[in-house]
């Protein structure tokens, strides 16, 4: 997946959950219907890449 760019110029990679950011730990639990703490446990597990996060989310 190609990087986007904030609109301060920083580059932004949406294929990957940042485990540290609360509101990307949001969305993804909103998402999959699932706990924060079942993300946090995802990425910490399958890495932070958002496709193997959903992997270990529809896994389990």
């Amino acid at each position: 997946m190609p990087q986007t760019t904030t609109s301060r110029g920083r580059a932004q990679d949406r294929a990957r959950v940042a485990g540290g950011q609360d509101h990307e730990v949001k969305y993804e639990a909103k998402k999959e219907g699932v706990s924060k703490y079942a993300v946090k446990n995802a990425a910490k597990s399958a890495g932070n890449s958002r496709k193997k996060v959903e992997a270990e989310i529809d896994r389990r």
